[in-house]
């Protein structure tokens, strides 16, 4: 089947996140937001499908998850990841955010110390102090426009103290897909100094570089054993209203604790329509994220090459993984306000501003390339005429 990604919809007025807010958080409704991380593509047709069918049943009462949704889990994770998941490792959330906080609040305690590894996902840094623990710093290393881990510094965090570690991977905003050499050495480290793991996964599926995504939990048993893996189809398939999300934790005893803070919290029901909408995406739906990629692969280059070459003052990060595009705009000289007013004001565009991401993500933007081919041109041609003018 053909996939017709350049297709504009229109958004405004649907109570859209990413579309509805313009004035409110940027000052002028006909922004182009190229922000948060949705895409602006319509599903795959066999979860739109379904979503109707469900819809026309007109009862939207209390749902229950089947085996054929934990089997449609375990299909697409033995197939595309090589990760032979057990239905009894698996607790639906109600999103991956969520279930971060619910594995903070069972692997650590109030003052903790727990380790994240900046420029971050900003909700990170949310659940580690909401929750009353303190965040560990483990900078990234920009090095040859690719980020590595600091190792060095991250042993010292482990060695004073710090027994819990949010993992990214793939890398948001830095596009990382972490090779297997990579992790391997973050689990040495783990297990000589007893740290688990939260793995946030979301974007597992998301590759762009002839690279292999590798689950942190199929690196060893004794790895797995201190892993919580935190996932959805909600970023592959653009489907994050509808709550379907789920960890995978094969240690008994950390899953023990797990699913008795979700009970605790009341809170692990699933959505009406998220069940059969994540068994649509993983068993009828792999032909549309293969041309998904395709595009967004051609976005990835587009932007790219424009800004090296009509902005060539800033220095885009290629992203190996995620639909997310990290920019180094340093050179501009200006702070995170100037930043804003640049974006806003006068370039009409919201992308991210990269210090919501942490100090290391000063002087950074962070743009959402999955978008129609035209929207993105539209963007960083306003983009370049603002930049232009400072």
């Amino acid at each position: 089947m053909t996939y017709q990604f350049d297709e504009q919809f229109e958004r405004k007025g649907t109570l859209s996140l990413k579309w509805d807010q313009a004035e409110s958080l940027f000052g002028d409704p006909e922004v182009l937001p190229l922000w948060v991380a949705d895409m602006d593509f319509r599903c795959p047709p066999a979860v739109i499908e379904t979503v109707k069918q469900r819809a026309e049943l007109g009862m939207y009462g209390y749902t229950i998850r089947t085996q054929e949704y934990l089997d449609a889990i375990m299909s697409w994770f033995s197939r595309r990841h090589q990760w032979q998941i057990r239905p009894e490792w698996l607790t639906d959330t109600p999103g991956v955010v969520p279930a971060l906080g619910i594995a903070i609040q069972v692997l650590s305690e109030p003052g903790d110390q727990v380790i994240l590894q900046s420029p971050v996902y900003n909700p990170f840094y949310d659940v580690i102090r909401k929750n009353g623990r303190r965040v560990a710093l483990n900078p990234l290393l920009l090095r040859n426009g690719r980020y590595e881990m600091d190792y060095e510094q991250l042993e010292g965090l482990m060695r004073n103290g710090a027994k819990l570690l949010l993992l990214c991977s793939p890398h948001n905003p830095g596009g990382r897909v972490w090779d297997r050499e990579e992790l391997e050495q973050l689990g040495r480290l783990c297990e000589q100094y007893d740290v688990r793991v939260i793995s946030d996964e979301i974007h597992c599926d998301l590759i762009l570089a002839d690279k292999r995504h590798i689950p942190f939990a199929t690196l060893s048993k004794g790895i797995a054993d201190r892993t919580v893996t935190c996932l959805a189809p909600s970023k592959t398939f653009n489907m994050p209203g509808l709550h379907s999300s789920f960890t995978c934790i094969s240690n008994p005893e950390i899953k023990q604790l797990f699913d008795a803070q979700v009970q605790t919290l009341a809170v692990g029901g699933v959505s009406f329509f998220g069940p059969p909408a994540t068994i649509a995406a993983y068993n009828d739906s792999e032909d549309w994220l293969e041309a998904l990629l395709q595009y967004v692969r051609g976005n990835m280059e587009y932007a790219v090459s424009f800004i090296k070459e009509q902005i060539p003052m800033l220095n885009p990060i290629v992203s190996e993984g995620t639909y997310l595009l990290w920019v180094d705009c340093r050179k501009l000289g200006l702070n995170p306000d100037a930043l804003k007013q640049l974006m806003y004001q006068e370039a009409k565009i919201a992308f991210n501003e990269g210090s919501i991401y942490g100090e290391q993500g000063t002087g950074f933007l962070r743009i959402n390339l999955a978008c129609p081919r035209a929207l993105l041109s539209k963007a960083l041609d306003q983009f370049k005429a603002a930049v232009e003018r400072v």
